[in-house]
């Protein structure tokens, strides 16, 4: 019997995605099996049941969804993000799972760098807006995403910042990055913060109402990492209390009509998560998903794994 894999995804790749990924599970000698724009989560029960492998977008493999897969032996979230696998129950079934980091690297990056000028330019409505040359520009965690958006900020012009624990600051100024050991320092001292921290327990809420009570006056913050990170409470309350501080996102917030009732030309949020949706990104996550799939089945290559 061939190895079958489940390509899940209730939001479809491209079509030449998706052609690509077939060649490399047909050169495999693998059957895929393709579940696209379902819309009731037992499609999703019923398909997984005999997949040894699955890839996924923004689909949950939750418990559920592991505990129907008696097969299964890895899944891929085809992006950087894997909040939505239950990473508790994969291990306890000895499932890998991996995600695909930097393949969409460059979409996110760019999208935060216009929603900087967007925000800048009054969100292109009239009077004056401001330039972006000479800004200072904090980066929060200066990961893949991190290190692209640093690296076009700087054609703009823009003085750049970093706070990342996890990153060697010599590396950081290598690069020509000035690095903050404390993260309040990113925030109280420079015009934008781009941020792009995972969403888990240490971080979840950490964007908080002290912390953004802290940002420099006429700041902005953009946020194409997760909704999980911000407070949203304390969003509100620093956005009511400073009538200068912006913030704009690819995932709206919980709280998205109230805030745009009350502060609408100082927010904005893409009516879905966009930070990886182009063409480019589609193709690389996708055919990378399919790479490792092959990889890790044929030669237990565990590279990229996340529950380790």
């Amino acid at each position: 019997m061939p190895k079958k894999v489940l390509l899940a995804t209730e939001k479809p790749f491209a079509k030449v995605a998706v052609e690509g990924i077939s060649k490399i599970f047909a050169e495999a000698g693998y059957e895929l099996v393709k579940l696209e724009k379902y819309t009731d989560k037992a499609d999703l029960l019923k398909a997984v049941a005999d997949a040894d492998a699955m890839i996924i977008r923004s689909d949950k493999a939750d418990a559920a969804v592991i505990e129907a897969g008696k097969n299964l032996k890895v899944i891929v979230r085809a992006g950087a993000g894997y909040d939505n696998i239950d990473l508790a129950s994969a291990t306890a079934k000895n499932i890998c799972a991996m995600n695909t980091p930097g393949q969409n690297s460059n979409a996110v990056a760019e999208l935060a760098m216009g929603m900087m000028v967007f925000l800048a330019r009054n969100k292109f409505t009239e009077g004056n807006g401001s330039e972006l040359k000479g800004k200072k520009l904090g980066i929060h965690a200066y990961g893949n995403v991190g290190r692209l958006v640093a690296g076009i900020a700087k054609g703009f012009g823009m003085t750049v910042y970093a706070f990342d624990p996890f990153v060697e600051k010599s590396k950081m100024e290598a690069e020509g990055i000035k690095v903050f050991d404390k993260m309040e320092e990113l925030y109280s001292q420079c015009d934008y913060v781009s941020l792009h921290i995972p969403a888990n327990d240490q971080t979840k809420k950490s964007i908080n109402y002290d912390l953004l009570s802290k940002m420099k006056k006429g700041a902005a913050l953009i946020n194409t990492a997760r909704k999980e990170v911000i407070d949203e409470e304390g969003l509100k309350k620093a956005m009511a209390e400073r009538e200068d501080l912006k913030y704009a996102t690819d995932i709206a917030p919980d709280c998205h009509a109230e805030i745009v009732e009350s502060f609408g030309n100082r927010y904005h949020a893409t009516k879905k998560k966009m930070g990886a949706e182009t063409s480019e990104a589609n193709i690389n996550a996708g055919l990378a998903a399919a790479n490792q799939i092959v990889r890790f089945l044929e030669k237990g290559d565990r590279a990229f794994q996340v529950n380790k």
